[in-house]
């Protein structure tokens, strides 16, 4: 007995046709990227400045662009990786990233950097975003860890849901008595690439590959967890260290994305079901296209908001709750929100 039939010949070439749409989008994405901004820069000049060239816009596409859309490529492919990851981990549909805490960890870290030790810039409290994130993800697999049956996925969601909650109150409580505070961190939680730290991509790049890696590791047995966790170990999976080990990517990414541009919403809830829609519920190919999916909508996102709102920009988080907004009331209204099962 095996966890699944052989895909049919339509789903495989629905499969490679989207991973190279998908790999076309991103460089197309990139591209738009390095060219739009308050100044447009021609694809000559932004090719030539890749290539090494001194002329021209040069240094703004190799010194600003670039470390942003490098950023943003990093954030969207975690993001879009944890969230496929987190839905099969949880069997929740509407699963996402912060689905078990890591989010509002990261966000009361950063309130708590800026209201009680007085850090006034993104550099200095990215890693306390990390680090706050995964000790909240953490926090949240222990508690629905403990009692019979182990990290089963509603008590996940259930322990994640109560870590949120009870860290957004204390970030809240945070923010509310300190108008300085409020001031920094409500430009940190809409979710942006504009003004970070152009080194902070390389910083935080270890942790997204390891992330990724283990996404990429775990997908086939993420097959036989979305199958029931009774039917699963029937078939020798090892459903705890599964779970646990798929936790442990979801903490890795979304902590890595939050540190780096906040709280960005909707890309890990919509990018997997548009994927799914092509690949099916294969999460061997389903983790990696929507880790490009998630690259393609933060980037695509980054630049509409450079263009809409000259001379100023609109956050890219902003963009990206307008997108996945009425997405999730389309998949509600159609009953798509099911468990996912096989």
């Amino acid at each position: 007995m095996t966890a699944r039939a052989p895909a049919p010949r339509s789903y495989a070439a629905r499969r490679a046709l989207l991973l190279l749409a998908l790999c076309g989008l991103l460089a197309v994405a990139v591209c738009a990227s390095l060219a739009i901004g308050t100044k447009a820069v021609p694809l000559s000049d932004v090719l030539a400045a890749l290539g090494g060239s001194t002329d021209g816009d040069a240094v703004v596409v190799r010194e600003l662009r670039m470390p942003r859309t490098l950023l943003g490529l990093l954030v969207g492919l975690a993001l879009g990786a944890a969230g496929a990851v987190a839905q099969d981990v949880t069997r929740n549909p509407l699963g996402d990233p912060g689905l078990i805490g890591v989010s509002a960890g990261g966000a009361f870290a950063v309130a708590a950097s800026i209201g009680l030790l007085g850090l006034n810039s993104s550099h200095q409290y990215v890693w306390f975003a990390f680090l706050g994130g995964a000790l909240a993800g953490l926090l949240a697999y222990a508690v629905g860890g403990t009692g019979y049956g182990g990290a089963t996925p509603a008590k996940l969601a259930l322990a994640g849901a109560a870590v949120t909650v009870l860290l957004d109150a204390f970030t809240n409580a945070l923010v509310l008595l300190d108008f300085r505070t409020l001031d920094q961190y409500r430009y940190w939680a809409v979710g942006s690439l504009a003004g970070r730290d152009p080194e902070l991509a390389l910083r935080l790049l270890p942790f997204i590959v390891a992330g990724l890696l283990l996404a990429l590791a775990l997908s086939g047995r993420l097959n036989a967890l979305a199958l029931g966790d009774d039917l699963a170990t029937t078939l020798g999976a090892r459903v705890r260290t599964t779970r646990a080990l798929g936790a442990v990517a979801v903490i890795l990414l979304t902590g890595a994305a939050v540190a780096a541009a906040g709280p960005v919403t909707f890309v890990g809830l919509v990018v997997p079901h548009v994927v799914r829609a092509f690949t099916g519920p294969d999460a061997r190919w389903l983790v990696p296209c929507s880790a490009l999916g998630g690259a393609v909508l933060l980037l695509s996102a980054d630049v509409i908001g450079r263009i809409v709102a000259r001379p100023g920009e609109l956050e890219a988080g902003v963009v990206t709750a307008v997108v996945g907004a009425p997405f999730l009331a389309v998949l509600v209204k159609r009953g798509k929100l099911k468990e996912h099962t096989r």
